[in-house]
């Protein structure tokens, strides 16, 4: 897949690596055109630095590496830029207070919809936002399962595909009606992690039907 990272920090950093492993071709776009430039080199495997124009136009999945408060400038620049409707619009932003973990957004709001609210015309699916970029830059993590939501079935099996080449399994929630849900219980383990609290412990390990069929 053509895939058009917005953003250069630690996520953008950890999953363009695996994806560029994986054979994609990565376009990189930042506010600082040096530090696009510097991750581009750092990733190798042909990831190119690019315009935010040239990340999104033609790309069949765009991840969104940014923090939160930097989605409404990211975005402005991606439809002035060129039109994301259409695109897979991959949202792994967190819109919780720092080492709390409450949502920032009103009771019913979720960040996924805020975003599909932006991109007006994009297929925003919620993904990649529990675990940390640690975990994608360690080559020796174990495989996880990603949850995800999203609207759009194509889109969902782009997604799907880009989890798998991370290294990981995809498990499809539901719609984007359920993102609130996802992005809560990341607040939920963030919150756990910053009092001291181990999250694998408080979530019971419930035992898994044999699939039939």
């Amino acid at each position: 897949m053509r895939i058009g990272i917005l953003g250069t920090g630690m996520m953008a950093a950890a999953l363009g690596a695996r994806w560029a492993a994986a054979g994609h071709d990565i376009a990189v776009a930042g506010r600082s055109p040096d530090k696009a430039r510097a991750l581009a080199a750092e990733l190798g495997r042909g990831v190119r630095a690019a315009t935010v124009r040239e990340s999104v136009d033609g790309a069949d999945a765009v991840l969104l590496a940014v923090a939160f408060d930097g989605v409404d400038e990211t975005l402005r620049a991606a439809e002035s830029a060129g039109t994301l409707a259409g695109t897979t619009l991959i949202d792994p932003t967190n819109a919780v207070v720092h080492g709390i973990g409450v949502h920032r957004l009103p009771i019913g709001a979720s960040a996924a919809q805020h975003i599909a609210g932006l991109a007006l015309g994009a297929h925003v699916v919620k993904a990649f936002h529990l675990f940390p970029a640690a975990h994608w830059s360690d080559p020796g993590a174990p495989r996880v399962t990603v949850p995800i939501c999203g609207d759009h079935a194509p889109a969902l099996r782009d997604t799907e595909t880009l989890i798998r080449d991370a290294g990981a399994e995809p498990a499809v929630l539901g719609g984007l009606d359920r993102a609130r849900q996802l992005e809560e219980a990341a607040g939920f383990v963030i919150g756990l992690a910053f009092r001291g609290f181990d999250p694998r412990a408080a979530v019971p390990h419930v035992q898994v039907p044999a699939a039939t069929g």
